[in-house]
């Protein structure tokens, strides 16, 4: 018998995981390249001064992400996954135009709800564990989860010089031309994906109901309301702590970028030496400790860039793990159903982070934020005592 760590990935297994990840970066560093100067620019539309009416747009996405990630995942059980990719990423490309259009907030707010309408996330995720072999999923969703850090300290460094030369209409049109890209990219570089046609299907309540999927459901609801709502405040923290927008990437950066340092060994812990439960829960412990810090200890820019970091450290561990999870516990044949869900609950946390903490912000103040986000953390942290992996596999 010989041991997974003997057992490499195949140059189609590490072909297929490279191509994924560029296209889910695409995507993404479309998403990140407003997130480090949304809230400052938007405030120049009619209506931008209202910060919960900005907290609104910048979680509108993840709106009708949550309505339709699992119809998309379903149905890319059902009709494949490059057709219902190709979809979403078309959609998600139109509201990005329409947000480049926008008059106003109002307009903004509709633009980013119908780029959510492009929920493709749960049918990338579900292409990625259909050419993969379950002892090297985790290595392929830490790819795409790497790619995803990547592309947000891209967005970090050249965010703010594309804004001060675009504004926020052109960044939005270069995010809608990045989407076609990524459609190119599927056709001409990722292979096709097996079928599952003639496989039974569990129920869908049955996939829905399963408390081992839930717990990870829940997870990653938390972790993307978390997210959401700090980039609510952080930028105007940073500002009022006297760096100007243009230089944030010089905490954002080094955030990022050291925290895959740290991400790269855990990640192999856990699923090498079987140690996914306490690095899970240790991730988990870790965004707590990040939120109650900038809640009560975050007066000064070392502070809040030491917390950044801690907190790109779990998450990045987390964003690797969780897809990675959820693709083994669930059948195969409902693997998008399965991603379907997951996507959808990290889609309503996006949405809720985005106008929580847009809401607590104005009536309460930013600590009330980072307070209210650790509670929700210290629940998640009981659940996530209880997650568990499937044995990973041996080949012959």
């Amino acid at each position: 018998m010989l041991s997974p760590v003997a057992d490499p990935m195949t140059p189609a297994e590490r072909r297929t995981g490279a191509v994924l990840a560029a296209i889910f970066g695409l995507r993404m560093l479309g998403l990140f390249l407003v997130l480090p100067v949304f809230s400052v620019l938007a405030a120049g539309l009619p209506g931008g001064e209202d910060i919960m009416l900005v907290g609104l747009a910048l979680g509108a996405y993840g709106l009708t992400q949550a309505f339709l990630q699992i119809p998309f995942g379903i149905a890319s059980d059902r009709w494949g996954r490059k057709p219902i990719i190709v979809a979403g990423l078309l959609l998600f490309a139109a509201g990005s135009f329409m947000a480049a259009a926008a008059p106003d907030i109002y307009w903004m707010i509709a633009g980013r709800v119908l780029q959510g309408a492009g929920a493709i996330s749960a049918a990338v995720s579900a292409l990625a564990a259909d050419l993969t072999r379950e002892q090297h999923r985790t290595k392929v969703m830490a790819m795409i989860g790497a790619s995803i850090g990547l592309v947000f300290a891209l967005s970090l460094v050249i965010a703010p010089p594309l804004a001060a030369a675009l504004g926020l209409s052109g960044l939005f049109i270069l995010i809608g031309v990045l989407a076609l890209a990524a459609i190119i990219l599927l056709f001409t570089a990722v292979p096709p994906a097996p079928t599952f046609v003639h496989q039974d299907r569990p129920p869908f309540s049955t996939v829905l109901r399963d408390p081992k999927l839930i717990r990870l459901n829940f997870g990653v609801f938390v972790l993307h309301l978390m997210q959401t709502a700090l980039w609510v405040v952080v930028p105007t923290a940073l500002v009022a702590g006297g760096l100007p927008g243009g230089e944030h990437w010089k905490i954002y950066l080094p955030a990022v970028l050291l925290s895959f340092a740290v991400m790269v060994p855990a990640i192999i812990a856990a699923e090498r030496r079987g140690k996914v439960r306490p690095i899970y829960a240790g991730a988990v412990a870790l965004l707590v400790l990040v939120q109650v810090g900038l809640a009560l200890f975050s007066d000064g820019l070392w502070p809040i860039g030491i917390w950044l970091l801690l907190f790109f450290v779990a998450f990045n561990i987390l964003e690797a793990l969780q897809p990675s999870l959820i693709s083994r516990l669930a059948p195969g044949a409902s693997r998008g159903a399965a991603l379907g869900i997951y996507n959808t609950t990290q889609s309503i946390g996006l949405f809720l982070g985005g106008l929580l903490g847009g809401w607590l912000a104005k009536y309460y103040g930013v600590t009330a934020v980072h307070l209210v986000c650790a509670v929700a953390g210290i629940i998640w942290l009981g659940l996530a005592m209880r997650v568990s992996a499937p044995p990973r596999p041996t080949t012959n």
